[in-house]
């Protein structure tokens, strides 16, 4: 999982509040309910010293959230007065939580989010295409385009000497707006830095598109003549977008776990609390591997002005000159210092890989104080 996303949330001092609300309104009754389980985090928020104004904040940005239908939370942010985020979860959280502490906690968010594959979808007819994208921080972005050619774009009997003539405009006709189409979604690509392109919509249409599109990404196409320009529902198109996602984010998983094994195999790999923290402070680690336990009352060491500098030890920040290290959940320390680093971060179950105390890392690379080189 990529963790840009959260830079905005790791580069602004605390003191943070952070709450995860269950927001569903699934019946008449709902509205009441969200107001009493947002009393009772409230409470929780000035209980541990939070500011009314970013109590009021939060508040505000929770009564004036969009209604969503079906089963949903949200996770809001924020600190001096101000909301930085509000993510909705696609599950209620299950418990409603409020936190506050130097470090927004953001745990919890991860474990609801998906691994975030940048893509891009089109739904393409012999005319053009709609054409939508999602950025690895899930900023999305449509587009519309219309062929340049708009006649002939239709084959029809007309006979005579001029019937081959008027076909093959035709055909050339497709093949322009095909390549209009592939120009469009190559650009759209490259800016989303796409993992996948879908494509559906009318079979000439896709098969035009996939002819003409750079060959960077034709690897990346998954093509399909699920889907309508013109039609009101495209739940084909949807299930096989999100096929495709979920393909690509489970080879990620994979990849990652297939790297862990080999260094561990070769003793480069990292493993355990103390190392992957001495790790992370080195800019060594490519990826953590974490299994995610909410009950886990680990705590570390941070430098509340650095999200790069973190510590089992108060006295190793001291030493470096941090006047007045934090100690906060160890989470969500190294949360932070993964973003702070550049870090990726695999949420994998307890079973999938042989971690000491439920992490590990993948290493950028091996250095004089690793087991082997």
């Amino acid at each position: 999982m990529n963790l840009e996303f959260l830079r905005p949330l790791i580069d602004r001092p605390g003191p943070w509040a952070s709450v995860y609300l269950d927001a569903s309104r699934s019946d008449e009754n709902a509205a009441h309910e969200i107001d009493l389980r947002w009393r009772a985090l409230r409470a929780k928020l000035a209980e541990q010293g939070c500011d009314e104004a970013t109590i009021e904040a939060i508040d505000a940005a929770i009564q004036t959230h969009p209604y969503q239908p079906g089963r949903y939370g949200l996770a809001v942010f924020a600190q001096s007065g101000e909301v930085a985020a509000v993510e909705t979860l696609p599950a209620p959280p299950q418990p409603d939580e409020a936190h506050v502490g130097p470090v927004p906690h953001l745990m919890p968010l991860l474990a609801h989010r998906d691994e975030q594959i940048p893509y891009v979808r089109v739904l393409a007819d012999r005319t053009g295409a709609d054409l939508s994208a999602v950025s690895a921080g899930g900023v999305p972005r449509r587009r519309t385009v219309t062929g340049d050619e708009t006649f002939p774009i239709r084959k029809v009997r007309v006979g005579g000497w001029s019937h081959r003539h008027y076909q093959q405009a035709v055909e050339e006709t497709w093949k322009r707006n095909a390549g209009d189409v592939a120009a469009a979604a190559a650009d759209l690509a490259d800016v989303v830095d796409a993992e996948v392109v879908v494509v559906g919509g009318d079979v000439r249409a896709v098969q035009g598109f996939t002819d003409r599109l750079p060959k960077r990404w034709r690897s990346k196409v998954v093509s399909t003549d699920a889907g309508s320009r013109h039609a009101r529902d495209d739940e084909a198109l949807d299930d096989i977008t999100t096929q495709a996602i979920a393909e690509t984010a489970e080879r990620h998983v994979q990849d990652t776990l297939d790297r862990y094994r080999a260094q561990l195999a070769d003793g480069t790999a990292s493993t355990g609390l103390t190392d992957v923290v001495n790790r992370l402070q080195r800019g060594q680690v490519d990826t953590v591997l974490l299994v995610n336990d909410p009950s886990s009352t680990d705590k570390l060491w941070i430098d509340p002005a650095d999200p790069t500098v973190v510590s089992v030890d108060d006295h190793v920040l001291r030493e470096a000159g941090v006047q007045d290290p934090q100690r906060v959940r160890a989470d969500a320390a190294l949360v932070r210092a993964m973003v702070g680093t550049g870090a990726r971060l695999v949420l994998i179950g307890p079973d999938e890989a042989p971690l000491e105390h439920g992490i590990g890392a993948v290493l950028r690379y091996a250095d004089a104080d690793t087991a082997a080189t």
